[in-house]
């Protein structure tokens, strides 16, 4: 299949996000010093926009079903996703957005600190779920156990297993839970999830990656990267964005993580979490 033909696949991501300060430089800082930073910036960032940016790429738009806080910073996310071309239907919370604090090194590598309860969608939010009722392929990044069951009416169901509590509880299985091997945060025992999803894919940085399960078992490649290394922020939602993306196009599998993979190798060569994304508009 073309990847020119992933402009037929209608997408979603269900989950989070934050409003995230970024601060380049050469270094994580020792204890007790000071660094001056001279190239700064904020925006809105987080798996579940990383994500739902890089599906605008390359499916021509993408929905967002979130939750924000009704404060100027969840407005200002609102805004600046719409600006991106994503479709956003957000629950609003009390408080606060909840936000991050990066640290982009020259080695390419990102230090997060997240501030704040995370703000998710409720499967009893006042949301159009029916939508999804239409959507080929949703990438769920976080949401309570209703939240899950609800996006269970998409035809393709991928996850991140930071969303830990909706898929131990929601009682629906997923098609892939897909996971970072040399990241500890997203370790899950697949056998304790009832029912357990239907393919696992890890991937494994510069040794590319792996998937087993209903869809069979192979490998993947690494894919090279179209420049240097900027830094790593969002490379694995990339990856995920296009791995469901693919799916949700009638790509298999073996061709699902390659695309995956092509994402998260562009969003390396950029600066932050969407200047370097693969973009076939």
């Amino acid at each position: 299949m073309p990847w020119q033909e992933l402009v037929h696949a209608r997408v979603a991501v269900v989950g989070h996000v934050e409003w995230v300060d970024f601060a380049v430089v050469p270094r994580l800082p020792h204890p007790g010093e000071i660094l001056h930073v001279p190239e700064f910036w904020a925006e809105a960032a987080g798996g579940g926009a990383v994500a739902v940016v890089q599906m605008v790429k390359l499916a021509g738009g993408a929905r967002f079903i979130t939750a924000l806080a009704g404060d100027h910073l969840g407005r200002g996310t609102a805004e600046q996703l719409a600006s991106q071309g994503v479709t956003v239907h957000a629950a609003e919370r009390p408080g606060t957005q909840r936000r991050g604090f990066t640290y982009l090194t020259a080695d390419g590598e990102r230090t997060i600190t997240v501030l704040g309860g995370r703000l998710v969608p409720h499967g009893d939010d006042p949301l159009p779920w029916e939508v999804l009722d239409a959507v080929d392929g949703v990438y769920f990044t976080g949401g309570d156990p209703a939240a899950l069951r609800a996006a269970r009416r998409a035809r393709v169901i991928v996850a991140t297993p930071r969303a830990d509590r909706a898929l131990h509880e929601a009682g629906v299985a997923v098609d892939v839970l897909v996971h970072s091997g040399t990241d500890a945060g997203e370790e899950l025992d697949p056998a304790e999830l009832d029912p357990p999803p239907r393919t696992i894919v890890t991937t494994l940085g510069e040794k590319g990656g792996r998937w087993d399960g209903e869809a069979g078992s192979g490998t993947w490649r690494a894919q090279p990267l179209p420049g240097p290394i900027v830094d790593e922020y969002g490379a694995g939602d990339s990856f995920a964005a296009g791995l469901t993306t693919g799916l949700a196009a009638g790509m298999p599998m073996a061709e699902a993580v390659v695309l995956g993979a092509r994402c998260g190798a562009a969003n390396m060569t950029g600066r932050g979490p969407y200047a370097g994304q693969l973009d076939l508009r």
